[in-house]
């Protein structure tokens, strides 16, 4: 897993409570069980007319919010359906943070397996990042893991989470990393289980 350590890039504003996964990436693009490919799909009905015609003022159809790489939203994000493909989608268009007042459990744990910052900030510091993103001249923020800060046209804004959520961000480390941080006792289990009870490798 790509690991995640500083993100430098425009923050687009969403300011949208209830963003579900359907809204994220509608269901016809659950296909697939790759992670690529999925970004041009993202949002895509309010991306898009039912005829396939973008729409001009949705922000992400805009620049130089179509070059995202920061997502600013509004609470209880990624509710609904528990399907990984959200946080691929937004990934795979080049969002690898997004910050919220909250978000729903399963995708805020997915974004975590996928290389990507979820952050949880008060309404009154997201109303401060929205009114960044969304203002005339520089829209580019800097988040830092290393030292939890948020950087942004007006200023900075620090930000919590759980020290071992951050170790793995930092390393790189999804579920199967952190098993194999653990390959040398797994090795030698097995090869004392395997002097000790042959007839289970027979």
């Amino acid at each position: 897993m790509e690991s995640f350590t500083t993100l430098t890039g425009v923050a687009a504003p969403l300011p949208m409570v209830n963003v579900d996964t359907d809204m994220i990436i509608p269901k016809q693009y659950l296909k697939t069980i790759r992670r690529t490919g999925l970004g041009q799909y993202l949002f895509d009905e309010l991306r898009r007319t039912p005829d396939g015609e973008r729409i001009a003022d949705f922000v992400l159809n805009r620049a130089p919010w179509d070059q995202a790489k920061i997502l600013i939203a509004g609470a209880n994000f990624g509710c609904g359906s528990s399907r990984e493909h959200a946080p691929w989608a937004l990934n795979d268009f080049g969002i690898r943070c997004i910050i919220a007042p909250g978000f729903a459990d399963i995708f805020y744990n997915n974004c975590f397996q996928n290389g990507m910052l979820p952050i949880v900030l008060p309404q009154a510091d997201i109303d401060t990042l929205l009114a960044a993103a969304s203002g005339c001249g520089n829209h580019t923020f800097t988040v830092d893991l290393d030292s939890r800060t948020i950087a942004h046209p007006g200023g900075e804004i620090a930000f919590d989470i759980d020290p071992e959520r951050r170790r793995r961000l930092l390393e790189g480390l999804d579920n199967i990393g952190l098993t194999l941080e653990k390959a040398a006792a797994i090795n030698d289990f097995e090869s004392r289980q395997r002097s000790a009870a042959p007839w289970l490798y027979a």
